[in-house]
C-alpha cells in the first residue's frame, strides 16, 4: 500500500496528464494533491526525485513521442497539445533531450540508430574517474536488452556522458568518466515484450529502470553502483533519450556473433 506522500504525488501527476495541454502551475499541482504548495514540492521531489515542473515538462515530452509515433498529427499540433506555444521551442526541447528531431523519430518509430557519449574518449589526457556498476534484474527476463548510461540529472535525457548495453545482467565499467555529479541510470526492454503492457508509453516500451545518485567522480576515483531494475511506474520520471531497438539490436548480434552494434554505443571498458 502507498503512503501518504505517494498517494498525494499520484493525484498530482494525475492532474499533469488529464491537464497536459493547459499552463499548468505548482499551485494547481498541489491542490490536486491536497497539500500546500511548500510541502507538496518537496514531497514531490522526495518521491520522485525531480522537481514537479521537471517532472511535468519530461511527461509533455513524454505524450509528444507517443503522438508522434501513434498518429499523423503534424508537429505543430502535437506541440499544443502537449502545452507548448510555440513550435520553435518544441522541436528544440524535444531534439536535445530525446537526441534526435520530431520527425526524425517519428521516422525511426521511436528508436534511434546509435547512442554516442557527449564527452570524447580521452583517457589519460585530462583528470578523470571510473565508475563500475553491477546491473540485476528484479525479474529474469532472457530477452532483456539493458541501456545504461551516466547522466547529470535524474531524467534520462540528452546524450549521456559514457554509456553501454548489455545483453544480460552483470557489471559494466566506465573509464575516463569527467570529473563531476552524475546519476547512473538504466533501463531494460525486452526483444519479446514490446508493446505487451497496454498501460506502458509506446514511444519509451520500458519494461524496467533504474537510478543510482547522485555520485561525485574526482580524479582517479573508482566508485561503484548496484543497480536493480524493477518495472517502471507512474512514479518513475519518463525516459526521454530515444533508445536502440531491441529486436533489431538481438537480430544483429545473432547474425553477426555479438559485434555488430557495440560501436553504436559509447565506451564502457
Amino acid at each position: 500500500m502507498k503512503d501518504v506522500s505517494e498517494q498525494a504525488v499520484l493525484r498530482a501527476v494525475a492532474a499533469m496528464h488529464d491537464r497536459m495541454g493547459e499552463q499548468l502551475t505548482v499551485d494547481d499541482m498541489a491542490r490536486a494533491a491536497m497539500f500546500s504548495k511548500f510541502h507538496f514540492t518537496r514531497i514531490f521531489r522526495r518521491v520522485t526525485g525531480v522537481s514537479p515542473a521537471r517532472f511535468l515538462s519530461a511527461l509533455r515530452l513524454q505524450r509528444a513521442k507517443d503522438l508522434l509515433i501513434t498518429t499523423s498529427m503534424n508537429v505543430a499540433d502535437i506541440s499544443v497539445r502537449v502545452g507548448y506555444n510555440s513550435v520553435g521551442t518544441f522541436s528544440w526541447r524535444f531534439s536535445r533531450s530525446v537526441g534526435m528531431s520530431p520527425t526524425a523519430f517519428r521516422r525511426h518509430a521511436g528508436y534511434t540508430q546509435s547512442i554516442h557519449p557527449h564527452f570524447e574518449w580521452r583517457s589519460g589526457r585530462s583528470p578523470s574517474g571510473r565508475v563500475s556498476c553491477q546491473v540485476r534484474l528484479a525479474e529474469d527476463d532472457d530477452q532483456a536488452l539493458i541501456f545504461v548510461g551516466l547522466f547529470s540529472g535524474r531524467i534520462p535525457e540528452g546524450r549521456p556522458a559514457r554509456c553501454a548495453v548489455l545483453q544480460q545482467p552483470g557489471w559494466v565499467h566506465f573509464d575516463a568518466v569527467p570529473l563531476g555529479s552524475w546519476y547512473v541510470l538504466a533501463q531494460s526492454v525486452s526483444a519479446e515484450s514490446d508493446g505487451a503492457d497496454p498501460n506502458a508509453d509506446v514511444a519509451d516500451r520500458a519494461v524496467s529502470v533504474a537510478t543510482y545518485g547522485p555520485l561525485t567522480v574526482r580524479a582517479d576515483s573508482k566508485v561503484t553502483a548496484d543497480l536493480v531494475l524493477r518495472r517502471s511506474s507512474a512514479l518513475d520520471p519518463p525516459v526521454l533519450l530515444a533508445l536502440l531497438d531491441a529486436r533489431k539490436y538481438a537480430l544483429s548480434q545473432a547474425q553477426h556473433g555479438g559485434t555488430a552494434m557495440r560501436d553504436r554505443v559509447g565506451a564502457a571498458a
